[in-house]
């Protein structure tokens, strides 16, 4: 049986992977990664906005991995509108990084689970395998944080260097040219960084759970005397 030190740093262990678990899976299911704000460009130059005017043609948008909205202003007042990702707007961006955003995300939560059983494992026995001891908790921790890690970093390639944002807001626009003007990461986006955080926490747990504290003892030892102890 682990000890009670050990017990308890692995049941927050497990406490933290099921916390990272439900983080990705709030994150993926909500449609807010990234709002911003879209300047109808065609619509500004046609009437030649000046800068008090600008506020009719300026939107807004917000979107997620599956779907979004939109505020369409160009000048005629706004139109809400709701979009989604699949099947039919994925191909109009970088498919490929897209789909493989959605791909690390599902590893990491896999990983996720497999850290919180082994964690639990560790919390009630000590394992006989090292794969299921704190090298295995070490390793899972790794895979899940590191793909949740390759996940935030494909979504930031996709906005910042794919102009994702763009892309989204110029979807079936046969008329009227978006431009964007303003990009903020939502909570969603923050909670994929959470939880890759998470599992540094956890390996940093395992680590400690290592290291080996000297035991304190108490003892009372009572003086024996002898005759030969007795020198004078």
């Amino acid at each position: 049986m682990p000890g009670c030190f050990k017990k308890t740093l692995f049941a927050l262990a497990s406490l933290i992977s099921f916390v990272s678990f439900i983080l990705i899976v709030v994150a993926m299911g909500t449609p807010k990664w990234m709002t911003g704000k879209t300047l109808c460009k065609t619509g500004a130059d046609l009437v030649n906005a000046t800068d008090p005017e600008l506020v009719k043609f300026i939107g807004e948008i917000y979107y997620g991995l599956f779907q979004g909205g939109k505020i369409r202003q160009c000048g005629l007042g706004g139109r809400r509108s709701k979009f989604t990702i699949f099947p039919h707007m994925v191909k109009k961006l970088n498919t490929g990084l897209h789909v493989m955003i959605i791909m690390f995300l599902c590893v990491a939560i896999f990983f996720s689970l497999v850290s919180f059983g082994f964690c639990i494992l560790n919390a009630i026995k000590v394992p006989y395998r090292a794969i299921k001891g704190p090298a295995g908790v070490c390793l899972w921790n790794f895979l899940a944080g590191g793909f949740t890690v390759l996940a935030v970093t494909s979504f930031l390639a996709a906005v910042k260097l794919h102009q994702l944002t763009e892309r989204i807001a110029n979807f079936r626009e046969n008329v009227f040219q978006f431009v964007i003007l303003e990009e903020r990461f939502e909570d969603c986006f923050w909670l994929c960084v959470a939880s890759g955080t998470a599992h540094a926490v956890n390996l940093l747990l395992t680590a400690i759970s290592g290291i080996h504290f000297p035991k304190i003892k108490t003892k009372t030892e009572e003086a024996n005397v002898t005759a030969e102890d007795i020198m004078y």
